[in-house]
């Protein structure tokens, strides 16, 4: 994993506008305490002799003296006035420039000043210095969540080695390797943010702000992890099953109810049949009339006989119509 190296590096890989919120911040004592200011360079990195740099001290839009310091000691100091939120120092460097610079305000009217903003390093690219070299592992599309490792050497110079990223202001990554050539950076659980081209440079020993060429680049192209076989299929099936399966259960339900109408319709038709000339039933005949159980459970029912075919010759007197008694099994009440 790579390391910060001179504790000055800050990585931006996007454009931001420097914001102290809170021009004021109050202690508990109740004091009032000046914001710290930040300072930038313009640009930050692959700078050569002669080129124009910048270095902008952001603060409170407030009436102060801004100091620049290189190494510790006061350098340049330049008036701010409230309208301005920065103080910009311009410098065509040559050796003698390249360094650590910080910056400082103080209030005009009341001499009070804030503390020192972190330090950012002028860096030289000297050209005697050869580029380095960069391997990607592994080499093809990667998914997200892989672990990526990144390899950076020179031939034999050591130093520390830094990792750029195309579209970062300064180096995104950094390690300080004691007798050996070759740094490796890994990015753990890449995602599609990580896809991007990637550099290297170094710093030799002894030379700490005199830098190589940046190097040939190597690209990461992260996918988005697919999803597993299949998901998506379930994800929309959930609710197409649900759909039927309620389609189903209803058709079932209207089919079993069509056929009891039939089948109570057809009884009925039965019924007639069996008794041609018989005045229609009523709703309420077609209940079942069962007599009082005496006390063995057993229920009579008084059943009129019909006797097919004809009567007797002369009978003796009126016939009279036959009873025939059933006995039909019932269970008990509980």
């Amino acid at each position: 994993m790579g390391t910060w190296c001179h504790g000055g590096l800050v990585a931006l890989c996007d454009t931001r506008t420097v914001s102290l919120a809170g021009w004021w911040l109050v202690a508990a004592s109740g004091e009032q305490k000046l914001p710290r200011p930040s300072l930038s360079l313009h640009p930050s990195q692959g700078i050569e002799v002669g080129d124009a740099v910048t270095l902008r001290c952001h603060l409170p839009r407030l009436d102060a003296w801004v100091w620049l310091y290189k190494g510790g000691l006061r350098t340049y100091r330049k008036y701010k006035d409230k309208e301005q939120d920065t103080a910009e120092f311009f410098l065509s460097p040559n050796w003698e420039h390249t360094g650590s610079y910080r910056c400082q305000y103080q209030l005009y009217w009341t001499a009070e000043t804030s503390e020192l903003s972190d330090p950012v390093e002028l860096v030289l690219t000297d050209h005697s210095f050869p580029p380095p070299s960069i391997s990607l592992s592994p080499a093809k599309r990667v998914g997200t969540g892989t672990n990526v490792s990144i390899q950076c050497w020179n031939q034999g110079y050591g130093g520390s080695f830094l990792l750029h990223k195309d579209g970062c202001s300064a180096p995104i990554q950094c390690q300080e390797l004691l007798g050996e050539d070759k740094a490796t950076f890994t990015i753990l659980g890449v995602t599609p943010a990580d896809s991007g081209t990637y550099r290297c440079s170094y710093r030799p020993w002894a030379q700490r702000f005199l830098s190589s060429p940046i190097g040939n680049n190597v690209t990461l192209e992260v996918a988005p992890t697919p999803a597993p076989p299949g998901a998506a299929g379930r994800s929309h099936g959930i609710p197409v099953v649900a759909v039927v399966g309620g389609c189903s259960a209803a058709f079932v339900f209207i089919l079993a109810l069509v056929a009891f109408f039939l089948l109570a319709a057809r009884r009925r038709r039965m019924r007639r049949d069996e008794s041609p000339g018989a005045p229609a039933e009523k709703p309420e005949d077609e209940e079942f009339q069962a007599a009082s159980s005496d006390s063995e459970g057993l229920t009579y029912m008084e059943l009129q006989a019909v006797t097919p075919g004809a009567q007797p010759p002369n009978p003796a007197v009126d016939p009279q119509p036959s009873v025939i008694y059933a006995e039909v099994a019932a269970g008990r009440r509980r």
